[in-house]
């Protein structure tokens, strides 16, 4: 199984991935701008939950553009 094929086997899934990362990362950003005014441990919260947000922001993505990589390459031709 190639990687493009392992990578994108189910785009919805990726789908799933990167809008829980893209969730993650507005939750992490809503706790960086509430350590400007409360303590500076949300902020540091905040970039923890931001990180990991992009982390899986990125491997969703990464899902997605391999499953259309993989269909643009093993098009059959008329």
């Amino acid at each position: 199984m190639s990687l493009l094929e392992k990578l994108g086997q189910d785009p919805q899934r990726s789908m799933q991935r990167f809008l829980r990362g893209l969730g993650l990362f507005i939750i992490g950003a809503c706790f960086i701008f509430l350590g400007l005014y409360q303590s500076h441990i949300w902020q540091i919260i905040g970039i923890v939950i931001l990180a990991i947000g992009c982390l899986l922001a990125i491997y969703g993505y990464l899902g997605l553009f391999a499953n259309r990589l993989y269909h643009i390459f093993n098009r059959t031709k008329p």
